[in-house]
């Protein structure tokens, strides 16, 4: 599945904040600003960024809103979306900037970063919806984690995320079950 770049870019970072909320290690990755430095250098975003800890507040705050996006099917995904767009002010329009071609911002340069996050995740899950891709939103199939992705494999097969290197440590598991049943 492919979605046009800011679509993309914008369901990336959605998850990976999503994926600083404590999970099965129970360690929460956005508590301090050096968090928000991090996430920003995988996530980059334009505009006016307070890096202080009101900004990783803020975020924290979005992240719940944002997981429960994975937990939900399509069409039960429509209010919420509808929602994170009604209390973010989202006013669409398009723009261009920094080599990429038109696309859409629909908040102010200078809204608080979480704001800015949940509107263009909220509107990013509008192009998955409209797209009838939402079995593409997935969380990791191993049995310990929690972690969430966006499957963008050409023929949806993925299954396990990238953040904690499950599909490799799911296939060791086999592996050696695979092995132990042979050796008895």
């Amino acid at each position: 599945m492919v979605f046009i770049h800011d679509t993309e870019q914008s369901l990336r970072a959605a998850s990976y904040l999503v994926n600083t909320l404590p999970g099965f290690d129970g360690e929460d990755r956005m508590r301090t600003v050096d968090d928000l430095v991090d996430y920003l250098a995988v996530n980059p975003y334009t505009g006016d960024i307070a890096r202080e800890e009101k900004t990783v507040a803020e975020l924290r705050d979005v992240r719940e809103r944002l997981r429960a996006l994975w937990d939900v099917d399509r069409d039960e995904a429509v209010p919420l979306v509808n929602a994170m767009l009604h209390d973010g002010g989202a006013l669409p329009r398009l723009v261009q900037h920094d080599g990429y071609g038109w696309h859409i911002h629909a908040t102010p340069d200078d809204a608080p970063l979480a704001t800015r996050v949940l509107v263009e995740a909220a509107m990013a899950f509008v192009d998955v919806i409209r797209a009838d891709a939402y079995d593409r939103v997935r969380i990791c199939a191993a049995h310990d984690c929690e972690s969430v992705y966006v499957d963008y494999s050409r023929n949806g097969s993925k299954r396990y995320c990238d953040t904690g290197n499950c599909g490799n440590r799911m296939n060791v598991s086999a592996y050696r079950q695979r092995k132990a049943q042979e050796s008895d």
